[in-house]
């Protein structure tokens, strides 16, 4: 067990195990953002940091099927900061805050030597999409194409350049899809550690296994940071859904089936070993 695990294993609340805690129709959820943790600022501007930052935490609001109403944002401030640099930050937080109808109404600031951001997100929701339902015989898909984030990371890394429209850059969220093919899912989740980590949270948490239907290389994967979906449901819906998938623009890969095993994919935690 990793230690972000074992950190989680020992706090004994029973709104813990979503992306969000739910309570009655409203749910609280929190990521941190932090300098050479999760990026690099020779990598990205002021803007594309405070706007993955935003995007990052309200991609838990839509992988639960909520609603984003309110954030909560707190920022270490480095001493070298200047003042335009805070108002560009501010701006592309607030102005993706706006583009999903959300409000930072307050949070907290102190001085640090690396820009971090915490932000915590308040959201509603009437028909919930939790990690567990899933049901022997559903199917597994995701959403978009896999293994762009890690591509262009690795690129990163290297000291290249990618494009500025990188999904490492600005993540989708899958409003939309999820809005729509809600009643038709068992269960579902973002997918922020890599499509092999998530499946394993997504079946140790229901106590099933898997069987491969289609393959998955390492490339798409172990890519973290992906922000797409991954999603349960009966196969006699996958019709609709693939209706639902072409209206709303969005790819949807079947590739796998829940089964009564204990078969897992080979992962590494992307935070802790």
């Amino acid at each position: 067990m990793d230690k972000e695990h074992y950190l989680i294993s020992k706090l004994s609340s029973k709104y813990i195990g979503d992306d969000a805690a739910v309570i009655g129709d409203t749910l609280y959820s929190m990521d941190a953002f932090f300098e050479d943790v999760h990026f690099k600022r020779t990598w990205m501007s002021v803007a594309q940091i405070g706007r993955k930052a935003m995007l990052v935490n309200i991609s838990d609001a839509i992988a639960m099927n909520a609603k984003p109403q309110f954030a909560l944002v707190t920022v270490s401030i480095p001493k070298e900061m200047t003042k335009n640099e805070i108002d560009e930050l501010t701006k592309s937080m607030e102005s993706t805050a706006k583009e999903f109808d959300c409000e930072i109404i307050g949070g907290d600031t102190i001085g640090g030597d690396k820009l971090h951001i915490s932000i915590t997100i308040i959201s509603k929701s009437d028909n919930p999409l939790l990690r567990k339902g899933l049901k022997e015989g559903d199917l597994l898909a995701y959403t978009g194409i896999l293994g762009e984030s890690k591509r262009d990371l690795d690129a990163l890394y290297r000291g290249e350049k990618i494009a500025s429209d990188s999904r490492f850059f600005e993540p989708r969220l899958r409003a939309q899809f999820i809005t729509k093919s809600r009643p038709l899912l068992h269960a579902g989740m973002d997918i922020s550690d890599g499509l092999y980590c998530d499946t394993n949270k997504l079946l140790d948490i229901n106590k099933y296994g898997f069987a491969s239907l289609a393959p998955v290389s390492d490339r798409e994967g172990l890519s973290g940071e992906e922000y797409e979906m991954l999603v349960g449901f009966d196969p006699k819906y996958l019709e609709t859904l693939e209706k639902i998938a072409k209206e709303t623009g969005t790819p949807l890969t079947v590739f796998a089936k829940v089964a009564k095993n204990r078969e897992r994919f080979t992962c590494l935690s992307h935070h802790f070993n």
